[in-house]
C-alpha cells in the first residue's frame, strides 16, 4: 500500500484532482467528507461543538450551520484551534479505519487540506500538492463559489502559504492554467504513484 497525503490552498483544485486519481482507480479518504460526517446530528462530535461555540452555531433543523461557524472561526486563530482540536482526533481515527480496508497493492490517497498546517507530511509515503497563484486562487473562490472577496481572503489567510506548501511537496501539479492543462499532469502523477505502490507491495 502506497499512503499519499494530497493537500492543496482552497480554490486550488484538489477535489477535481481528487477525482481524477480516483477515476484511474486511486483508494480516496477524504478529510473534508469525513470531517462533515463526525459532526453530523446525534454524534458526540457535534456534541462538543455545540459546547464550545454554543446553541447559536445550529441550523433550525439541528445541524451545523457551517457558514456561521466559518465566520467564527476563520478570523480568529484561538477560536479555530479550539474547533481543530475537537475535529481532528475524530477524523484521524476514522481515516485510520477507512485505509485499513485497503488492498495491499492499492494507492490510498488522503485528501487533506490542512495538512501542512498540522504538520502531517510524516505520516504519508509522499505528498503531493496542487499548487496555484493567490490570484487564481481568490478569483476561482469569489467568481465559481460565490463567496464575498473578504470571506476568501480570511479563508486563505488560515492556511499555509504557497512556499509553506511547496516545501513539504515531493510531486506538484500546477494548476494554475485551464482544466484541460490539468487532466495529463495528473495521470502522469497516477503512473508515478502505480509504479510507487508496485514497490511497496510486501
Amino acid at each position: 500500500m502506497l499512503k499519499v497525503g494530497l493537500t492543496g490552498g482552497i480554490g486550488a483544485g484538489k477535489s477535481e484532482v481528487s477525482r481524477l486519481l480516483v477515476s484511474y482507480g486511486a483508494v480516496l479518504i477524504d478529510a473534508d467528507r469525513i470531517a462533515r460526517e463526525v459532526v453530523e446530528p446525534g454524534t458526540p462530535g457535534l456534541a462538543a461543538v455545540v459546547d464550545a461555540f454554543g446553541e447559536g452555531i445550529l441550523t433550525e433543523e439541528g445541524t451545523l450551520d457551517r457558514p456561521k461557524l466559518g465566520s467564527l472561526v476563520f478570523a480568529d486563530a484561538e477560536r479555530l484551534a479550539t474547533l481543530n482540536a475537537i475535529v481532528h482526533p475524530l477524523v484521524r481515527d476514522r481515516s485510520a479505519e477507512l485505509e485499513g480496508a485497503a488492498g495491499a497493492g492499492d494507492v490510498v490517497v488522503h485528501d487533506v487540506p490542512l495538512l501542512t498546517e498540522n504538520g502531517l507530511a510524516p505520516l504519508f509515503d509522499l505528498v503531493v500538492v496542487v499548487d496555484a497563484s493567490p490570484e487564481t486562487q481568490l478569483d476561482r473562490l469569489v467568481r465559481l463559489r460565490g463567496m464575498a472577496e473578504q470571506d476568501a481572503r480570511a479563508r486563505m489567510a488560515a492556511q499555509a502559504t504557497r512556499e509553506q506548501r511547496r516545501a513539504i511537496a515531493d510531486l506538484v501539479i500546477d494548476n494554475d492554467g485551464p482544466l484541460d492543462a490539468l487532466e495529463p499532469q495528473v495521470r502522469e502523477v497516477w503512473d508515478e504513484l502505480r509504479l510507487r505502490a508496485a514497490g511497496t507491495v510486501r
